[in-house]
């Protein structure tokens, strides 16, 4: 349905959003280091699977409403910004062994999977840039508008979880050697919390 010249164009300019740094690959980037790319793996699945929802608001248009709604965008962005701060209360807290969480269940890939989930999808600015974004690549010319949303936003997501996931391999190398140290381990973990308390800042202060 899509020409080759125009998705060829979609996946080098996704290739280049994904490695851009930002709140997400810099979340996955830390959580790698710390906890190892497996880790890292498990949030990247759920972030990207956060695209999906954006994705599906896209195609159906739920996104104007964020676009157009400044009630419907802050308290979207205040949720997102509340977790974003009790992930740096976690991390700031967290002795040497645990990032983020209790050290029972923070490496459970469930639970970093439903973490990447809750990220993505409060996170209103990245519906607004799919709203934007997406569309430039559809063309009623070529069919359904809205099954060409569905294919570029999965194609997205694809490109986001390979990036993503190279990120989360070469962060967790470090952690072989963050594993022998207990003082780099606390470092990290407040390293973490307070580029958790920067993004949350910056979503709350963000404007549509």
């Amino acid at each position: 349905m899509l020409p080759l010249e125009t998705l060829l164009t979609f996946i080098t300019a996704a290739t280049i959003l994904a490695f851009a740094p930002g709140p997400d690959n810099l979340f996955v980037l830390t959580l790698s280091a710390a906890r190892g790319w497996r880790a890292g793996v498990a949030v990247t699945l759920g972030l990207c699977s956060g695209l999906v929802v954006h994705t599906t608001a896209v195609a159906l248009g739920v996104a104007v409403i964020f676009q157009q709604s400044q009630l419907a965008f802050t308290l979207l962005k205040i949720a997102g910004a509340a977790y974003l701060v009790y992930l740096a209360y976690k991390a700031f807290r967290a002795p040497a062994e645990a990032l983020g969480g209790a050290r029972a269940g923070a490496d459970r890939p469930l639970a970093l999977y439903s973490r990447g989930i809750v990220m993505n999808v409060t996170n209103p600015k990245v519906a607004i840039f799919f709203l934007a974004f997406l569309p430039q690549f559809a063309s009623p010319d070529r069919g359904g508008v809205t099954t060409q949303i569905f294919l570029l936003g999965a194609v997205f997501a694809a490109v986001a979880l390979v990036c993503f996931s190279a990120i989360a391999v070469l962060a967790g190398g470090l952690n072989r050697w963050l594993a022998r140290s207990s003082r780099a381990q606390l470092i990290l973990n407040r390293i973490a919390g307070v580029v958790f308390v920067g993004l949350a800042i910056k979503l709350a202060t963000a404007q549509r």
